[in-house]
């Protein structure tokens, strides 16, 4: 790999599952937590929680079977992270649904792409682990995760009104799905 080839290679987003933490990754994905519960992402917070809080719950992902965890990185920074939830061993009725949830794009990362780039291996994934349906629900006011979902084919099958509640106001979230053995789940 040539030095030119190697600089673009970092440069161009990266979606990778991660099964634990390398360098720097525990640090980033804490700050980019941190940085998407200030702009008012949520990330279920509605205000940063102390570092060691936010540690203690990326290294319990890493620890429960049930949890995928994808990060997605630009310019070798992790400017991204969604978990693919599957159902419990127990919920043998439930088995073919698999969940996207915690899904975050960094605020100095978005419109390259890499939101559409994360859901679509997500889906990939999904679809090779033989899940059916995938699963995820948003706030209504996430306007442009929302024009991106239903441009990858989810449909709105359920309205919360009351879905989160922030500094003393409701907010509504939308629930989606996809079925991912009627076509491409990556489109």
């Amino acid at each position: 790999m040539t030095e030119d080839s190697a600089r673009d290679a970092f440069k161009s987003p990266r979606i990778e599952q991660i099964e634990s933490f390398t360098g720097n990754d525990l640090a980033e994905l804490c700050d980019l937590a941190t940085d998407a519960i200030i702009d008012g992402d949520g990330f279920l917070w509605v205000k940063p929680p102390p570092l060691r809080i936010l540690e203690n719950y990326w290294n319990g992902v890493l620890l429960v079977p049930e949890r995928a965890l994808f990060l997605a990185r630009l310019d070798g920074r992790i400017a991204g992270t969604a978990q693919l939830l599957r159902p419990s061993v127990n919920n043998e009725s439930g088995a073919f649904a698999a969940q996207i949830t915690t899904f975050i794009i960094a605020p100095w990362a978005r419109r390259h792409g890499l939101a559409r780039e994360l859901m679509q291996q997500l889906q990939q994934v999904a679809k090779a682990r033989n899940f059916t349906t995938l699963d995820l629900d948003v706030r209504a006011d996430r306007t442009a995760a929302i024009r991106m979902f239903e441009a990858l084919g989810f449909e709105r099958w359920g309205v919360k009104q009351r879905y989160a509640r922030i500094h003393g106001r409701y907010i509504g979230g939308y629930y989606y799905s996809k079925c991912l053995d009627t076509g491409d789940a990556s489109s």
